[in-house]
């Protein structure tokens, strides 16, 4: 059994004990976005096509950010992006192009927004191979990691390396290894809460 700590998330990386005497891992404390997210959504399953293209095109804006920026600007990604409709993102041409840039409530980097546009038009072309859930779940490794600690979750996989590769050769962008490991995280195909945590095996797909 990990040591779990008393504490606001900065200490330790091992599980930490919130005020309501639930453990957590840590990053989950330091705003009541990061808590709900944590407690509600992150690591429990999604296999739909707007849900995954949602997370793998959060997960791309997310490259070089906090994900507390995204939580934040969520809300806004889903209104102007037409809540993660591929089809709908598919048709965005220039005019959209340059007013996504002129938003200020969502990340205005070109390169991201286009890869988001042409990583929906890829998204359309994988229906008839079974659609995009089902392709990223056909890279669920056989074991999940048991961290103990922060610095115990690993980063990177052979299967997200893998995933990233195949996605890049069907024409995605900004799906490194590193992106597309934490996607895996976030939609329960890796259990990283770390041992001790009250949401460890809540997605019911891994078991101590």
């Amino acid at each position: 059994m990990t040591e779990t700590n008393v504490g606001d998330g900065t200490a330790t990386d091992s599980a930490i004990v919130g005020e309501d005497g639930l453990a957590r891992t840590p990053w989950a404390y330091g705003d009541p976005l990061l808590l709900r997210y944590y407690d509600t959504e992150w690591g429990m399953p999604v296999r739909d096509e707007p849900g995954m293209f949602e997370r793998l095109s959060l997960e791309g804006f997310q490259a070089g950010l906090s994900w507390l920026t995204i939580l934040k600007k969520r809300d806004r990604f889903r209104e102007v992006f037409t809540r993660f409709d591929a089809e709908a993102v598919a048709a965005f041409g220039e005019p959209d192009i340059d007013s996504l840039l002129a938003d200020s409530g969502i990340i205005r980097h070109r390169g991201k927004i286009e890869a988001c546009i042409g990583n929906a038009r890829a998204t359309l072309a994988m229906r008839d191979q079974g659609g995009l859930g089902d392709f990223i779940w056909s890279f669920q490794p056989e074991t999940t990691p048991r961290p103990r600690t922060l610095s115990e979750v690993p980063t990177t996989s052979p299967e997200s390396l893998a995933l990233s590769k195949a996605l890049k050769k069907k024409g995605f962008r900004f799906v490194g290894p590193t992106t597309m490991y934490a996607l895996m995280e976030a939609v329960g195909m890796v259990d990283t809460h770390v041992l001790g945590s009250h949401r460890r095996g809540a997605a019911g797909i891994w078991s101590d």
